[in-house]
């Protein structure tokens, strides 16, 4: 029975945690898997719940943490060093970068035979400066060099990594697409929608636009108020914003909404609050109580590998405005189910969103075949035959090198 050994960054409420625990739980039962990861942050929702919920009780290593830290890190890598010495992993999985760095550095000189490393983004820009960016570079191409295949979660991040970046070779990659459990996303939605916008008091005629995710710079946010407060003055549709996650930002971007004269209020997640321009919910756990309320989910990340809220959005039947980077343009179905921006150009964002508030039709139209396209292609069924089926081949090349070497060291034997 193959052992895995999987590892993520942190169990906070984000993409790797649904893609590492669907792999866990649902892989054919002849592999037996241990799933490690790191603590949330403190402006961060936890994800254990999600983990628990199908039966896995993960390890939780307290010291890998988001921020660099060379006491924490080495502590983190001496830990994973000793469930790899007692687990014996054949296969070790790692999910996003530190998870990557710090496990992959464990599994090569633990001589593990199959080394997988999975980007669910990548920091290569919009997160650090020059020279930081330039580290970590050389630190992932030394790393891929030691790692039997790197999964891409879409073609564009694939051509990124190794065609911008130079990562590793293009036959190093495989692209898996993540995959989730979206069913919930389509049930009962006509009375979601009345109790979320009775909760938060909106109107027949009122157009809610929302946002999901963490309150982060890469993020910009900042883009996404900008717009709301162009779109406020260029259209005479009622418009509510709603900010659902939470994180460091929270209070600049309040007072941005100040500044440009939109008023807001704040709530601890799905409870009502004051009628605003802007409402701060914070974490929403059950998400899927969220998308049927809006007219319009909007994303304006600098940086995406997979967003999972627009996957949500469309298993929902919601439209969506984005910024068109990173691997978004493979995940939507372009002027149909999503409408794509400029990144980072706050009035190409308004543009885009103005027709799409102003016309019930075109919402209407762009909610038409969003759970079609995504009920398949980003169901954890499909995410885990494709591992599955990855895994088989690695460990028959590994075990085939095994022989190769077994082989060589015999034959070089002095008679």
């Amino acid at each position: 029975m193959p052992r895995i050994l999987r590892i993520i960054n942190r169990f906070n409420l984000g993409g790797p945690t649904y893609n590492a625990a669907y792999l866990s739980r649902y892989m054919p039962s002849n592999y037996e898997t241990l799933l490690v990861g790191g603590i949330k942050e403190d402006d961060e929702e936890s994800s254990e719940y999600i983990v628990r919920g199908l039966g896995i009780e993960p390890i939780v290593i307290p010291e890998m943490r988001r921020q660099l830290n060379a006491q924490n890190d080495l502590a983190a890598y001496r830990k994973i060093t000793e469930l790899i010495h007692d687990f014996k992993p054949d296969i070790v999985h790692t999910h996003a970068s530190k998870a990557g760095t710090v496990g992959r550095l464990a599994a090569i000189r633990s001589h593990v035979p199959v080394i997988v490393h999975t980007f669910h983004g990548h920091v290569f820009h919009s997160y650090f400066g020059k020279k930081q960016t330039k580290m970590f570079l050389n630190i992932e191409r030394g790393l891929a060099e030691h790692t039997s295949r790197i999964i891409a979660i879409s073609q564009k991040q694939k051509d990124e990594l190794c065609d911008t970046f130079k990562i590793a070779p293009s036959d190093k990659f495989s692209i898996i697409p993540l995959g989730f459990d979206l069913q919930r996303f389509t049930e009962d939605k006509e009375q979601r929608r009345l109790k979320f916008r009775s909760t938060f008091n909106l109107a027949d005629d009122e157009v809610a636009i929302g946002i999901v995710g963490r309150l982060a710079p890469v993020k910009n946010h900042k883009l996404f108020i900008d717009a709301i407060a162009k779109a406020k003055q260029q259209t005479t549709c009622k418009l509510r914003a709603f900010i659902v996650g939470d994180g460091e930002l929270k209070s600049d971007l309040m007072a941005q909404c100040a500044e440009l004269g939109l008023s807001t209020a704040t709530t601890d997640g799905y409870e009502p609050a004051t009628v605003a321009d802007v409402t701060f919910t914070s974490w929403i756990r059950n998400v899927e109580v969220v998308y049927p309320g809006l007219d319009v989910v909007a994303m304006t990340s600098l940086n995406e590998g997979t967003p999972v809220s627009l996957i949500e959005a469309q298993a929902a039947n919601v439209p969506i405005v984005t910024t068109n980077v990173g691997g978004i343009e493979n995940i939507v179905i372009q002027n149909d189910t999503a409408v794509l921006a400029a990144n980072g150009d706050a009035d190409d964002f308004v543009e885009k969103l103005l027709p799409v508030v102003e016309s019930a039709e075109m919402r209407q139209r762009m909610s038409a075949n969003g759970w079609t396209y995504v009920k398949d292609k980003f169901h954890y069924t499909r995410l885990v035959a494709d591992v599955d089926r990855l895994y088989q081949e690695l460990l028959a090349d590994a075990e085939k090198q095994s022989k190769r070497q077994r082989h060589f060291f015999i034959n070089s034997q002095p008679e």
